[in-house]
């Protein structure tokens, strides 16, 4: 279904969107970055924070040396209570998304995965590849909400499209 290529490309550009969202993001006073705009995680950071709990919870499922984050998903709009706070784990999250999937091998993503779920209230089982999809995609979701905020927002928000992604030297 997938393959290590796919997973680095997409680590690489989760890594590139996020350093866009920071460097646009630099500068706005904290009130916009927090300003409730009617989203599910509420504001700009609010929705950021998840983001990256959401990455951290994902990544200390399928590498068990990356420790879980804190609290639940209801906690997770306040991770970090700034930009800077959430720009240091965010590049801190990054490395280690990019760090795993370079480490990939193509049988690393076969089989079925076993997990606990607090949204399920459960242990799970499921095909793997789907579930390190859904961490990718479930990134780039709300990452168009937060595109969108921006724009609300009158700021810049930066381009996402995939193939304008620099291309590795």
């Amino acid at each position: 279904m997938i393959t290590p290529d796919y997973c680095r490309m997409m680590a690489r550009y989760n890594a590139w969107q996020n350093r866009q969202l920071d460097k646009a993001l630099e500068g706005v006073p904290l009130d916009e970055l927090t300003l409730d705009r009617g989203a599910f995680f509420s504001s700009i950071l609010g929705t950021l924070n998840h983001i990256l709990w959401a990455d951290g919870m994902w990544m200390s499922r399928f590498d068990r040396s990356v420790p879980r984050p804190r609290g639940g998903i209801p906690d997770s709009a306040g991770l970090f209570p700034t930009l800077g706070a959430w720009s240091a784990e965010r590049f801190r999250m990054d490395r280690q998304i990019e760090a795993w999937a370079a480490a990939l091998k193509a049988v690393d993503l076969t089989g079925r995965f076993r997990f606990r779920s607090a949204t399920l209230g459960d242990e799970v089982s499921r095909p793997l590849a789907p579930c390190i999809v859904h961490m990718f995609n479930h990134q780039t979701h709300h990452r168009g909400q937060v595109h969108a905020m921006m724009t609300q927002a009158g700021l810049n928000a930066p381009v996402s499209d995939l193939f304008l992604m620099p291309q590795e030297d």
